[in-house]
């Protein structure tokens, strides 16, 4: 590793709890890893500036009529063009908090990111929460330990391979 710290990105949004559950235990897994500056922003501060200054992201959000949150999809909107051309090779992962299967989040992130020419580093990392029912969805989410744990290891993983050069 050269002496410039590498620099990771986590963008996130959260309604119930769930998802920043999940990025606090991804960046426990980040912080493990020396050498690597991790900084994490709410969707709606997040500009293209920090995408560009990142060498890698982790992107999460709750699933949201099967879609991603659309203070999600607004940072996307907001910087997708800015960034367009100069993201290229660079790394990321995908975190998802739903209450069925948050199969059409995933797939509108892995578009994105597609589009700007990110390198996907493992599939989207989905907790279930199975909040079914009005009062279930709203509710403040509690993300199962093991889940807890595949999301450290997430970021852990991120955050190694960007030091490493690997990604």
């Amino acid at each position: 590793m050269n002496g410039n710290p590498k620099r990771l990105l986590f963008v996130h949004h959260t309604m119930t709890g769930g998802t920043r559950q999940m990025v606090e235990a991804a960046l426990r897994g980040a912080a493990t890893e020396p050498g690597v500056t991790v900084t994490s922003l709410r969707a709606a501060q997040a500009t293209a500036t920090d995408l560009l200054e990142a060498d890698g992201y982790l992107f999460a959000t709750p699933e949201n009529l099967a879609s991603m949150s659309g203070i999600m999809k607004d940072f996307f909107d907001r910087t997708y063009y800015d960034a367009l051309g100069r993201l290229d090779g660079r790394p990321y992962a995908a975190m998802i908090c739903a209450g069925s299967d948050g199969q059409g989040a995933a797939r509108q992130l892995e578009r994105i990111a597609l589009g700007w020419r990110l390198q996907p580093i493992a599939p989207a990392l989905v907790a279930i929460t199975h909040a079914q029912t009005p009062a279930e969805i709203r509710r403040p989410k509690q993300i199962a330990a093991a889940d807890l744990h595949r999301c450290e290891e997430l970021g852990a993983t991120l955050a190694a391979g960007i030091a490493l050069g690997v990604f």
